[in-house]
């Protein structure tokens, strides 16, 4: 007796469409469904690019001085002009590019690593340890992030693995709380307490069960971070708490020469505030595109597809509803 192919297309019928990689889907939905967050992953990967391709793009060196071109205005020589001391301010725009790509993505790798570690610790374990953590995370989250920073760098002193270690470890405690509230929802599942009947280890649970759920989260968490990551180095730059001179930074280009001779050359304040604020706007809104996509309780309707997933479930019953 032979078995019928329920597989087999009906003549004339269309044909079923090809399945993405969750990659090219979450990028499909990305364009569709969120232009905004379009526009910031493209800035995102500009200043990617910037930053990684400086010695190529940048004109001229950053620390190369000519005195003779001393605040030179902007024209085909000096782009958007020079400094005080006759250094091409395109070139350091494009080099700060790299020192905030260092910053946003170093710190915010810091953030996720040591959010996660203790938020799922603490929520896992629960109980008193829990307890314990979430008060003195309390504790710490009163006292203002920027005095806070600014003490801890005037201790440790400045330079570019200082901030980034200060802006991971204080801003991670910010996000414990998040990632403790997803551990706890992902332990109430019933698959948690099937893999405990079965003896499976804690260490197994971890890897297996919780990491790979709030991957998302941790996704969301460095996203989001890096914007302010960013902006706090360069508020801790403008202070000259940050990156120490030479290296250009966007925050103290505008606190040095751009404070000092902002009425003078207003070129020396305006190109790095347009490209912080261009960076700070991009990031966030490509940040809030991931985190509206990705987080599970800002999803839309069939599962987080929104408009897009809408489409597909309509396209799938009327598939089945021709085949019947």
């Amino acid at each position: 007796m032979e078995i019928e192919d329920t597989n087999t297309m009906v003549p004339g019928a269309p044909e079923e469409p090809k399945r993405h990689s969750a990659f090219v889907d979450f990028f499909i939905r990305l364009v569709r469904e969120k232009p905004m967050g379009t526009v910031g992953a493209v800035i995102v990967l500009l200043l990617l690019l910037t930053g990684i391709l400086a010695e190529v793009i940048a004109p001229y060196p950053y620390q190369q001085i000519h005195m003779a071109d001393r605040l030179a205005a902007p024209s085909g020589q000096y782009l958007l002009g020079a400094d005080n001391m006759g250094r091409d301010l395109l070139s350091r725009v494009i080099y700060g590019a790299r020192i905030s790509m260092y910053i946003g993505l170093g710190a915010s790798a810091i953030n996720v690593i040591f959010a996660t570690s203790i938020g799922l610790i603490s929520g896992y374990l629960g109980g008193k340890f829990d307890l314990v953590v979430q008060r003195f995370v309390d504790a710490l989250l009163t006292f203002p992030m920027l005095i806070i920073l600014i003490t801890l760098m005037a201790l440790i002193g400045t330079g570019i693995v200082q901030v980034i270690i200060v802006l991971g470890i204080w801003g991670g405690i910010g996000w414990i709380r998040v990632v403790r509230s997803a551990v706890i929802a992902i332990k109430g599942n019933v698959y948690i307490d099937a893999a405990k009947a079965i003896g499976c280890s804690t260490g197994e649970m971890v890897r297996r069960h919780i990491l790979p759920n709030i991957m998302p989260i941790m996704i969301i968490i460095f996203s989001v971070a890096m914007a302010g990551n960013i902006l706090a180095e360069a508020s801790l730059s403008f202070l000259g708490l940050g990156i120490p001179p030479p290296v250009p930074s966007w925050g103290r280009m505008l606190s040095g020469s751009g404070r000092r001779y902002m009425y003078e050359a207003t070129w020396l304040a305006i190109w790095p505030g347009v490209a912080l604020t261009t960076a700070v706007f991009g990031i966030s809104m490509w940040g809030d595109a991931v985190r509206d996509l990705l987080d599970p309780r800002l999803r839309g309707g069939v599962g987080g597809m929104g408009s897009y997933g809408m489409k597909q479930a309509e396209k799938a019953t009327r598939k089945i509803t021709r085949r019947t």
